[in-house]
């Protein structure tokens, strides 16, 4: 027996045909023409990728800066010897000792998780806590670095982390429907163009398989092949 479709999808249907492919500005006016809600949606991008998660040399993550922000008012903690600097340069919480003891009580009030690199030899006995929870500092997304005020501003202005799960697939926020059209195009071909770069050394065949753009309470859009099968 198919599923029942929620009075929110079969608006969106009458709006566009959701099982063809659109290119990305034609994917975020669609977008647009859904019904909204009472609050600012986030916009996200889901990308299945064609590797090998059992493979952990075909994990993909990384970074990249949003050329427009998330939209999201990010909390940023800092594990630091060195706190007064660390809320100097715009974090919204910092320590060592104190945060850690906060946190392995089960405090989790914040968004990203940067620490020094002097920190992290003591940080790393949260793993078990901030891990799951995808908070755990990491030099390779940036969150463990000497340059906290950089840190915390890149984090601040708009910088996301993308990470394939267990099911190849790839969901970061690229802003909100109250960002224009332009807006939410060139967020989208950033993280495009970044997971793009993170194609695992190792890998031979097809990457990026499917993208798709949608918001909190919208159905997918799909984008056309050629808006990604360059890499």
């Amino acid at each position: 027996m198919p599923a029942k479709q929620s009075k929110r999808y079969r608006s969106a249907q009458k709006v566009a045909d959701l099982t063809k492919g659109y290119t990305l500005a034609e994917a975020v006016e669609v977008l647009a023409k859904f019904p909204k809600t009472k609050f600012d949606e986030t916009v996200e991008l889901s990308i299945r990728l064609g590797v090998d998660s059992s493979q952990g040399d075909q994990m993909v993550r990384g970074t990249t800066p949003l050329p427009h922000g998330s939209g999201k008012q990010v909390r940023v903690l800092v594990f630091t010897d060195a706190p007064d600097a660390a809320i100097a340069a715009g974090a919204d919480h910092a320590g060592l000792d104190d945060m850690m003891a906060k946190v392995s009580e089960g405090w989790l009030d914040f968004d990203v998780a940067i620490a020094t690199t002097e920190a992290m030899k003591k940080v790393r006995t949260l793993a078990r806590i901030l891990g799951p929870k995808g908070l755990m500092p990491n030099p390779k997304s940036g969150t463990v670095t000497d340059d906290i005020a950089a840190g915390v501003k890149a984090v601040k202005a708009g910088r996301v982390e993308f990470k394939m799960d267990k099911t190849c697939n790839i969901g970061v926020g690229i802003g909100k429907r109250s960002f224009t059209p332009a807006q939410i195009v060139e967020n989208a071909q950033a993280v495009i163009e970044a997971v793009g770069k993170a194609k695992p050394a190792s890998f031979k065949g097809h990457y990026i398989k499917t993208v798709a753009i949608s918001a909190s309470m919208s159905p997918g859009v799909r984008l056309v092949s050629t808006e990604y099968n360059k890499y």
